[in-house]
């Protein structure tokens, strides 16, 4: 298995903010559902959350960096001939390359030949004792609409490894939230599985906008509905409602729909939503508006480039 930090595309000393936002752009570039047919896809998808697996977890990065677990998260044997050196290096009653040390049974310490791992592995194996490889969690980034994440919503992806799952986005979740799926993980060898981890980012929106719990958007209406007042339809993350707006509405009022924000809490309380007005100039104007406006500003002057003008 190649170094997670290649497969990923960073140096080894990248943050873990740079190694998380090179996981996202890959795995969305390879993801399966994405990529129907293309088996070299999916490969790439399942190497990219192997490599992520690694050095996304800062613990494990640090042991992988340390030498202590290898590309794959398993723990690295100690180095036998390390000790054989050092013992020859400097020899001594119990490392003694000459026969046997004092009172020490023949094939012991004191042997030459005597390497004091195999004789531990041989002691655990006759207690009994088994190599445990213990469960291990694993990490994916999932993308979500707008309206999906304000709203919430059921989704039904697939694993790197193939496995299909049926995740529950709770309604208000934010971008960089992770979700735990408990024993959906990897298998230790005892069959006890470890945890997923899902990273959601949440695609924009091209109205809607979030700040906190709360949504603004913007209304445009025409010169004539802001100086009347008019009814208007708005979009909301819950369909489509009237608004009124009041009699001589200005450029950005805002106009206060309280409960359809975002939820949040676990009592179900929403954010509220703002929407902002926009006046659009009137198209097609002819000569009697231009003359209309110009003997209307005769008694009602308008300057709006002077500073604190309304």
């Amino acid at each position: 298995m190649a170094n997670p930090y290649e497969t990923l595309g960073v140096a080894p000393n990248a943050s873990q903010d740079d190694i998380r936002k090179a996981y996202r752009k890959a795995a969305k570039e390879t993801h399966p559902d994405l990529n129907p047919g293309k088996p070299e896809a999916e490969s790439r998808f399942k190497e990219i959350n192997a490599a992520y697996d690694i050095v996304g977890d800062e613990d494990k990065r640090k042991r992988f960096d340390a030498g202590e677990i290898d590309e794959t998260g398993a723990e690295r044997q100690p180095e036998r001939h390390f000790y054989r050196e050092y013992a020859e290096a400097d020899p001594g009653p119990r490392y003694s390359r000459r026969g046997r040390s004092a009172g020490g049974p023949a094939g012991g310490a004191g042997d030459p030949d005597y390497d004091i791992f195999a004789d531990l592995f041989r002691r655990r194996s006759g207690d009994g004792a088994t190599f445990h490889m213990p469960p291990q969690d694993v990490r994916y980034a999932l993308e979500v609409d707008f309206l999906d994440a304000a709203r919430g919503t059921q989704k039904r992806v697939t694993m790197p490894d193939g496995k299909t799952l049926n995740i529950t986005i709770p309604a208000g979740i934010r971008e960089g939230q992770v979700l735990r799926l408990k024993g959906q993980g990897a298998a230790g060898s005892d069959g006890t599985a470890g945890d997923a981890y899902v990273e959601i980012s949440v695609r924009p929106h091209p109205e809607f906008r979030r700040e906190g719990n709360d949504i603004l958007t913007t209304v445009p209406v025409s010169l004539g509905e802001a100086l009347n007042g008019a009814s208007v339809r708005v979009d909301t993350v819950d369909g489509p409602v009237d608004v009124k707006v009041p009699k001589g509405a200005e450029e950005g009022t805002k106009l206060r729909l309280r409960g359809k924000g975002v939820a949040h809490g676990k009592d179900g309380a929403r954010g509220d939503q703002f929407v902002e007005v926009h006046i659009v100039p009137p198209q097609g104007a002819d000569d009697e508006l231009a003359k209309f406006m110009a003997e209307w500003e005769k008694t009602h002057p308008q300057n709006p480039r002077r500073k604190g003008a309304v």
